[in-house]
């Protein structure tokens, strides 16, 4: 009998960091539109707003507006992000059961990220954790520029390797380290796997990757030979961090797809319903920058 094709688990990041830093105010009805877009594309995961201060990213504003009215397809999980306990207040009382924190590999990053020190975030993060693991909810922990960093250069291992094991002892059943500025190389992301995957299991390790340089996919096939099976991506490489300088934009999603079939790998995504998302957003904002190139320009992030 011919064998089953090995499944690799989307998450669609464009709605939260592919969104978050156009200039212009997307309508919170376009981004319910194309999250509930998403969600009929058949996405297992959609990282879909963050409770931030709308006074650090009023793009995201909308979040409990977005996250009441966004239509749940079950199997698919929706996704917010949260810095801190009023942001899980504000969270819980959308109805979110999916949340993420993020925590950065350098104290520089975290600064401009946050404001505080990896330290002082991951103890903020502590009573934000056991109040959202009480509620019932789903955490996901993210390791901002896991390779490299904007301000203080490359990343060894083994501190990326340390955040990701705090924010496993605060409870996040799924851990995501990030190439936030889209420098690494593949040697660089084994080097981090390959610390990473000694204490936890591959199913509970996820890759977000930029494409600043081009060698997002070339860092997916180190991913995938290590047993990596959750990648991040965003509709057209939509992205965009403001805290991160020199970053442009995510994995475009349609690239990973073709990649992952170029393979034999499932992936469970109806790209005829991809394209009508992606349609929907293009033509409700004419302007909003996009690409499918590796290396075109998107953004400050």
């Amino acid at each position: 009998m011919p064998s089953v094709p090995e499944r690799v688990r989307l998450v669609e990041v464009g709605p939260r960091d592919g969104l978050q830093n156009e200039a212009f105010s997307v309508p919170t009805d376009i981004k319910i539109a194309f999250i509930d877009a998403l969600s009929q594309a058949g996405f297992p995961a959609i990282e879909c707003t963050s409770f931030v201060s709308p006074r650090a990213v009023p793009q995201l504003a909308d979040a409990e507006e977005v996250m009441r009215r966004i239509a749940r397809r079950p199997g698919t999980r929706y996704l917010a992000l949260v810095p801190n306990e009023r942001g899980l207040e504000r969270a819980l009382a959308a109805g979110c059961d999916a949340l993420a924190l993020f925590a950065a590999a350098t104290d520089a990053f975290s600064q401009a990220n946050i404001g505080v020190s990896i330290d002082e975030s991951l103890q903020r993060y502590a009573t934000v954790a056991v109040r959202a693991k009480a509620a019932g909810c789903w955490l996901r922990g993210y390791v901002s520029v896991a390779v490299h960093c904007p301000y203080t250069g490359p990343v060894e291992p083994q501190r990326a390797v340390e955040v990701a094991r705090r924010l496993a002892e605060l409870g996040c059943d799924e851990l995501a380290v990030a190439d936030t500025i889209g420098k690494a190389v593949p040697d660089e992301v084994a080097r981090l796997l390959e610390a990473l995957l000694r204490w936890l299991p591959a199913e509970r390790v996820a890759v977000h990757l930029h494409d600043t340089t081009g060698r997002a996919l070339d860092n997916v096939a180190v991913a995938l030979a290590y047993g990596v099976r959750t990648i991040d991506a965003a509709v057209a490489g939509l992205g965009g961090c403001p805290f991160a300088p020199g970053a442009p934009g995510n994995l475009a999603t349609e690239r990973l797809l073709d990649f992952l079939e170029a393979r034999g790998y499932d992936h469970g995504i109806d790209r005829r319903a991809l394209e009508r998302a992606r349609t929907l957003l293009w033509e409700a904002i004419p302007g909003l920058a996009r690409t499918d190139s590796p290396t075109a320009q998107l953004g400050s992030q």
